[in-house]
């Protein structure tokens, strides 16, 4: 549907109790909605919430003014669990990329794959990181996931899969390890809590009291984990 010129997208699930809006990092709304509702009450709901719809949109274009439009070039900051490295251009190095003395370190002969070796490092290190955090946190949860996956995610940091699966987006490597917790952690309460009920903050709340903090800083920093 639209409103107001903007496209929204509607999903429906039976897990859904509820109409929840939200903006994605690519600016696109979507929402969740209850499979047991029609499309007309759906409707009426979204437009009854124009104004938090269009407030969040206006929040979103403030956050992404701070986007990082990263080059491939002598200098360039690439983010790593939360600090910054730069990046060094050399020639006839043993590997293709690697992270050695404070510095992304790039051979010349592979700029033009550039892109596809820093997301699989990403991916890599993501998957060893989460690996590690994973068998710290879990300790604290009865149920555990049935499998873990570091992938290209469309817009979420993570997800939950009805066969109790957790899904990282590769860019969780570029996260501070205590917002990388926090991550885990998120998608954890959801093996008990798929939706983000009342049930599920307060879960979040008791294993994670601090949570608020980590989930500002993707907001505020999100735009910058990119490539």
């Amino acid at each position: 549907m639209k409103l107001e010129g903007i496209d929204i997208t509607i999903n429906k699930t039976e897990r859904r109790k509820t109409v929840s809006i939200f903006i994605e990092r690519d600016g696109s709304v979507s929402v969740l909605a209850p499979a047991t509702l029609n499309d007309e009450i759906i409707e009426t709901a979204i437009k009854g919430k124009e104004y938090q719809i269009f407030k969040k949109l206006a929040q979103w274009k403030e956050l992404n003014h701070g986007k990082v439009n990263r080059e491939f070039v002598n200098g360039q900051s690439f983010l790593y669990f939360g600090r910054n490295y730069r990046l060094s251009i050399l020639e006839d190095q043993m590997v293709p990329l690697k992270l050695i003395g404070g510095n992304f370190q790039l051979d010349k002969k592979y700029l033009s794959k550039a892109e596809k070796l820093f997301k699989d490092f990403y991916k890599d290190k993501a998957e060893q990181k989460i690996t590690e955090r994973l068998k710290l946190i879990e300790a604290k949860f009865p149920l555990k996931p049935t499998s873990v996956k570091v992938l290209e995610l469309q817009n979420r940091w993570a997800s939950w899969t009805p066969g109790n699966g957790l899904k990282f987006h590769w860019k969780c490597a570029m996260a501070p390890v205590s917002v990388l917790d926090y991550i885990i952690t998120h998608e954890m309460v959801h093996l008990k809590y798929p939706n983000h009920s009342a049930e599920f903050w307060n879960e979040l709340d008791k294993q994670m009291p601090n949570f608020r903090e980590y989930e500002n800083w993707l907001k505020v920093n999100g735009v910058k984990m990119s490539l």
